[in-house]
């Protein structure tokens, strides 16, 4: 049969080299078979639909580097109570223009000790208050009807403290123990101290937490309450690889493996980035090749450019289809806050010379804070000190220094390095909360016209541009969090407010803040979808405009150019750039303009197609 012969023809095109890895990697033959054995199984448990879509998907390997995919981060609860609740938004989903949403962790977690839904105690289980299983299934079916792709966390570097085998390992099962790392006393763990970073200093120091109970120490790079997996093991692997394909299973598209730089540990070592991380990510890709092509790896790592590209393997040997762009995230906002692109325009130029085949998640906020992790052997070249500059950095976003409109709080400051993270939702950034609170027509004009141009310049990117849920509508902080318990110590949850569908039901309102900002949005999405320039794999570059204040971003494909023109400061500007003759036209009012003196007002932009 036609089915038989597609896993046949996939398990034989990367059998030797999963085999050969998985060899060099644990030496048990036993243990490959098993993982043989399971992956058909799971691929004939897959369903008919699912298994059209795969080879629809095979057939078209560019299908996620179009020009019309947009993405959306939610919150479940948050966005709609419960997975049903998500289902019935589907067409407010669509009339974002969306096709990607992205499902912030669901899993069953702890109540009180989840890091945000971080912590699994059952990798097949959602929790109770938003659904079950089946209500999964029922949305991700319901997606695929509207053509829209669906996006999960899938925790790979540590389990929560209630998972069954953690439970087991704590009763002091040797078994269980082996799929985490336990030490009955100090030393060891003393020596991985020495060359291991910690992962929050303030709110977690260490790497390791003592379990009286066991009279054990266990590594908890995270939080106490999260437990490190040992990949050493075969059986973590493969236990967590049969939970990967069960959720692929249900219909998910896109799966993000958390955490993925840290997931394998070798003493003497950071326990970042280690080669080992990398065969396990080959090993997962050559298993979803075979068992579901249709399903996408996105990688996070949150790491400098040269740590996070390795994540995408070869083109010949690939690793993740995607990764998250987020230097170039921090380094936008650290261009608002300054009103220089210069290291902007450097790290554009960087992702625009990779080979088309890597694909990047461009966002401007997400659900996580924000880390000053910038390229400062760059910055102090152009007069920027590290320890200063992310002073100001944190003074400007909270809204203390460089005239700044924007609102939000920090996380995680530490007192004696002086580091701190920052959390804020998009359009309290951009200055939207302060021109409301302070009923200022003009401030709030100014600052929708911030939050649209930044939108735009994260269209232009190379790459997927994905919203965070709520952006779209300008929603701003949400300080509720503080009056509960167990959020108030988090100022994460400044941006992680509940949808406020009352604000969404005006976004047909063109004299409503979240009318102007949804409608031009909207206008910019439209662009996108049309113009084949803004295809994933489209070539991509900065130009020069003279003025330091102004980001100039071309794009090429099969013979459409476009140029992207981008204020980052409240002033006009007048720049020009190099046209060699061409002829452009604004795509938003179809007027000519002339390259030579090309007049930009405050915070504005253009979208610029040769004629």
């Amino acid at each position: 049969m036609v089915k038989k012969e597609n896993y046949a023809r996939r398990f034989e095109r990367h059998h030797d080299e999963l085999r050969w890895l998985y060899m060099e990697l644990y030496d048990n033959g036993d243990m490959f078979a098993e993982l043989c054995d399971n992956m058909q199984r799971f691929y004939q448990e897959r369903s008919r639909e699912l298994k059209a879509m795969d080879t629809e998907r095979e057939e078209n390997k560019n299908w996620y580097r179009r020009n019309d995919l947009l993405g959306m981060m939610l919150y479940i609860d948050n966005f709609a109570g419960n997975i049903k609740g998500v289902e019935s938004r589907l067409d407010y989903i669509e009339q974002c223009n969306v096709n990607y949403i992205h499902l912030m962790p669901f899993l069953e977690t702890p109540k009180g000790r989840s890091d945000g839904g971080y912590a699994v105690s059952d990798f097949r289980k959602v929790q109770k208050q938003l659904g079950t299983m089946e209500d999964l299934e029922s949305l991700t079916a319901a997606c695929h009807k509207k053509g829209i792709n669906v996006c999960m966390d899938f925790v790979m570097n540590h389990t929560s403290e209630d998972h069954e085998w953690a439970k087991r390992a704590r009763r002091g099962e040797g078994e269980y123990m082996s799929r985490y790392f336990f030490f009955d006393n100090s030393y060891i763990p003393s020596l991985y101290e020495k060359t291991v970073p910690q992962v929050f200093p303030t709110t977690a120091p260490g790497n390791f937490t003592w379990l009286p109970e066991a009279e054990h120490f266990v590594m908890t790079s995270f939080y106490p309450y999260q437990w490190d997996l040992n990949y050493k093991n075969p059986r973590v692997f493969n236990e967590m690889m049969y939970n990967f394909l069960y959720l692929a299973n249900r219909g998910i598209d896109i799966i993000r493996i958390d955490a993925v730089p840290y997931i394998w540990k070798e003493l003497g070592t950071q326990c970042r980035n280690l080669p080992q991380v990398h065969t396990i990510v080959r090993m997962m890709r050559m298993i979803s090749e075979i068992v579901c092509p249709g399903v996408l790896l996105l990688g996070e790592v949150v790491m400098e450019p040269e740590k996070v590209v390795p994540y995408f393997g070869t083109v010949e040997k690939p690793e993740c289809h995607m990764l998250y762009n987020v230097t170039t995230m921090a380094t936008t906002w650290h261009t608002v806050a300054t009103r220089d692109t210069r290291l902007l325009k450097r790290q554009l130029d960087i992702v625009g010379a990779l080979p088309k085949d890597y694909v990047f998640l461009n966002y401007l906020r997400c659900h996580d804070d924000i880390g000053w992790g910038l390229d400062y052997n760059t910055l102090r070249e152009d007069g920027f000190r590290e320890r200063p500059h992310k002073k100001y950095l944190n003074d400007y976003f909270q809204g203390y220094a460089g005239e700044s409109n924007s609102r939000g709080e920090l996380y995680n400051a530490d007192p004696v390095t002086g580091d701190a993270r920052f959390c804020g939702t998009t359009a309290s950034m951009c200055g939207i909360e302060k021109a409301g609170f302070e009923q200022d027509d003009a401030a709030m004009n100014r600052a929708i016209q911030l939050d649209v141009t930044l939108h735009a310049y994260m269209f232009m990117q190379s790459g997927i541009p994905v919203l965070y849920s709520g952006d779209e509508v300008a929603q701003v902080n949400d300080y509720t969090y503080k009056k509960d318990p167990e959020k108030a110590a988090d100022s994460r949850y400044i941006h992680r407010g509940a949808m406020n569908w009352t604000l969404a039901a005006n976004v047909s309102d063109p004299d409503t803040v979240e009318g102007k900002l949804f409608g031009q949005l909207s206008r910019l999405e439209q662009i996108r979808k049309k113009e084949k320039a803004f295809v994933s794999n489209a070539d991509m570059w900065t130009m020069d405009t003279g003025d330091i204040a102004v980001l100039c971003i071309g794009r090429y494909y099969e013979g459409d150019k476009v140029v992207g023109m981008f204020n980052f400061s409240e002033c006009d500007r007048t720049v020009c750039i190099p046209a060699d003759g061409e002829e452009y036209a604004d795509m938003i009012s179809g007027q000519e303009i002339k390259t030579t003196a090309i007049y930009i007002p405050a915070y504005g932009f253009y979208y610029l197609k040769r004629k």
